[in-house]
């Protein structure tokens, strides 16, 4: 385990990094969606850290849960950042509503309709935070864990498309203790980990396993076959999502004079 000193360590570091980026950018702050989770939570604390007076917090509820959106104010509160919340309830209605009634109208039946609303849910939210951004001239910071990242856990141009991951490096376990070290409380460091996509949903219930057997394995350490092999599946999987689109090559056709 890690002590405290290496721990403010790292989270310096870190905070250095994003200072780093934003000015390598010729940004002027940055925007982090707030969910009321413990990444977007330590997400918040650091970019809060790096540009005090330049930093937005967009809480963006969608058919949600109350206390997330309650939960996401208290965050942004205590670390004394401005706030922003866009209620996508009604533009995830209008268009998931749009979509089925012109499938249907074609003789086309869903066969993933919770997915899709899903992932609608997190490209809305993708798009209003670089609506956000643009505006202001500002980065905007993603709250992708290492489990996360390693296993493809995140919607492909939706909580995936972002400018800066701060920590994606990151395990679950350590993503709690930086939690820790930055004030948060046990009430949000140890909430169960969920994306908000439909009611009930939680990360783990979708990803098959555990964060914290996903972290034993991302740390090399001994696990089940069967943990092993659901973590090389998810990842081999999820390639694409960490890879630019594929892009055909025509041979070049000689010039005719």
């Amino acid at each position: 385990m890690w002590t405290d000193e290496e721990l403010s360590q790292r989270i310096d570091q870190t905070v250095e990094w994003l200072r780093k980026k934003v000015a390598e950018a010729k940004a002027e702050g940055v925007v982090v969606g707030i969910s009321g989770g413990v990444d977007s939570a330590v997400v918040t604390g650091l970019c809060s850290q790096a540009f005090p007076g330049k930093c937005i917090g967009v809480i963006m509820p969608s058919h949600s849960d109350p206390e997330d959106v309650e939960d996401a104010l208290w965050i942004a509160e205590g670390f004394e950042i401005r706030t922003l919340e866009v209620n996508l309830s009604g533009a995830h209605t209008q268009v998931m509503g749009q979509v089925k009634k012109g499938l249907e109208s074609i003789g086309c039946s869903l066969v993933a309709e919770k997915m899709s609303q899903g992932n609608l849910k997190a490209r809305l939210r993708m798009s209003t935070l670089y609506a956000v951004a643009n505006a202001m001239n500002y980065l905007v910071v993603g709250t992708d864990n290492a489990p996360e990242s390693y296993t493809g856990y995140f919607t492909k141009y939706g909580d995936g498309g972002v400018d800066l991951l701060p920590i994606s490096s990151l395990t679950k376990t350590e993503v709690r203790a930086w939690a820790r070290m930055l004030g948060l409380p046990m009430r949000i460091a140890s909430r169960v980990p969920t994306a908000g996509l439909w009611p009930g949903q939680t990360d783990e219930s979708e990803l098959g396993i555990t964060y914290d057997q996903i972290d034993r394995y991302l740390l090399g350490e001994e696990v089940p076959p069967e943990v092993r092999e659901r973590v090389e599946s998810l990842h081999r999987q999820s390639e694409h999502k960490r890879q630019m689109p594929p892009s055909f090559e025509l041979p070049k056709l000689e010039r005719l004079d």
